[in-house]
């Protein structure tokens, strides 16, 4: 199985490329990972390459039918900036792989469910390498990318469901590219926000009419929490159920994802 990884947003260290290899050849030895070169680029000190040239990259992989499965090597911030170039440019190809990633990588994912292009999925990128324990993360989305529900969240059910960074999410909102959720159980995750800012971003996801038809909300890691001025005092398991209140949805409770070693696999649709 070949498996092209690519960087739409920021690049990688050849380090990372080479540890995650590495790893690949041991464990799963039926896999040919392909690390495009791109990965490692660098343009304006973020990006992995300018815009075009991000978005050439990932519509070569998504066309090329050689490549089985594309998975994303890192987020920060730049996939959404390819979207309107990228997304109109796949053809057949792109509709035969799977796709695995999260973070920044949700606006590639919410935009290719959307258009039902390939099987897409939140989960671990090729940078969870550097984590501790990082080979057992990344070992779950090998497992999905080459047909295995081993590394998927397990609290999944016979619901449809779709998993996204929570700002991401809130950037997706009243754009073409969220993809329809009604019916969908949806988990959400978030990083390196004060608590202020994730309880602004509920009060979005609770009144946005895009989302008026959820199954449900589950709440995976909420990690490096920034710290709050004065001192945030309503913790998480009251502050969300009370949106979902609000949302009109239940609350069902905690997800194992997130920017964390235990993040999980969770496939969009039914897993």
């Amino acid at each position: 199985m070949r498996i092209a990884i690519i960087a739409p947003a920021k690049p990688i260290d050849p380090v990372v490329g080479a540890r995650v290899a590495a790893f690949a050849a041991l464990a799963f030895p039926q896999v040919e990972l392909l690390i495009h070169p791109q990965c490692f680029e660098s343009d304006g000190g973020h990006f992995a390459g300018t815009d075009a040239r991000r978005a050439a990259v990932f519509v070569e992989a998504a066309n090329d039918p050689a490549i089985d499965a594309i998975w994303f090597a890192r987020g920060g911030y730049g996939s959404n900036r390819i979207l309107a170039d990228a997304m109109p440019r796949l053809g057949p190809a792109a509709h035969a792989k799977r796709y695995i990633g999260y973070s920044d990588m949700g606006f590639l994912l919410g935009a290719l469910y959307a258009r039902r292009i390939g099987k897409v999925a939140h989960g671990p990128m090729a940078i969870d390498i550097d984590r501790e324990r990082g080979d057992e993360t990344v070992a779950r989305s090998l497992e999905w990318l080459t047909g295995s529900n081993a590394g998927v969240e397990p609290g999944l059910g016979q619901r449809p469901a779709a998993a996204f960074n929570l700002a991401i999410l809130q950037a997706l909102i009243g754009t073409p590219w969220l993809p329809d959720l009604t019916d969908h159980v949806l988990l959400i995750e978030e990083v390196s926000e004060p608590m202020y800012r994730v309880d602004r971003e509920l009060f979005q996801l609770a009144h946005a009419t895009q989302l008026a038809g959820l199954a449900g909300v589950r709440l995976g890691a909420v990690s490096d929490v920034k710290e709050n001025d004065p001192p945030w005092r309503e913790p998480l398991e009251v502050m969300l159920p009370r949106w979902c209140a609000e949302m009109g949805v239940p609350y069902l409770g905690r997800a194992e994802i997130g920017h964390t070693q235990t993040n999980h696999v969770v496939p969009f649709g039914v897993a």
